[in-house]
């Protein structure tokens, strides 16, 4: 099934959120990554909500958001011009001569070094998700002790954005 990147611009009031996810569980849909954040109007929220489905379902999908009383407007960026974005922190276990390796290969994927001890590195690359599945497979080898990403934030470009 295809990934669908499905924007919600939402009034910021309480009980929002749970009325989306229990749309989503109510229907047997599972969320895959789910972003919230406040606009430049303090009174809307965009949700980033990314689910897979084929079209019908993603279509079914938007029509029961559309009826949410609190949803103002529902855009898919699955086939449109977005830019996504997406956060990683990474701890990999980073003991010589594997440090010096990991550090360069931090620099070719412009990724930032959070944090580092003794074993350990912790790296933070903000990138598009399949440069961060990426990354993520070329530091497999030296041993991830922990992964955390955030859900995906997307954007439609020349201001096409809800």
């Amino acid at each position: 099934m295809k990934k669908h990147v499905i924007s919600v611009q939402v009034e910021n009031k309480s009980g929002v959120l749970a009325r989306i996810a229990g749309l989503f569980s109510a229907r047997g849909y599972n969320i895959d990554s789910l972003a919230v954040s406040h606009t430049i109007n303090d009174n809307i929220s965009i949700m980033t909500i990314v689910v897979r489905g084929d079209d019908r379902i993603i279509e079914q999908v938007k029509k029961q958001l559309n009826k949410l009383i609190d949803v103002i407007k529902v855009s898919d960026h699955s086939d449109s011009q977005a830019i996504q974005r997406e956060l990683a922190l990474i701890n990999v276990t980073a003991k010589s001569p594997a440090r010096y390796e990991i550090i360069k290969l931090s620099e070719v994927f412009k990724a930032n070094i959070a944090e580092m001890t003794n074993d350990t590195i912790t790296l933070g690359l903000e990138a598009e998700p399949k440069k961060i599945d990426d990354f993520i497979e070329m530091l497999e080898p030296y041993g991830i002790k922990e992964l955390m990403r955030t859900g995906l934030i997307s954007m439609l470009k020349n201001s096409e954005s809800i």
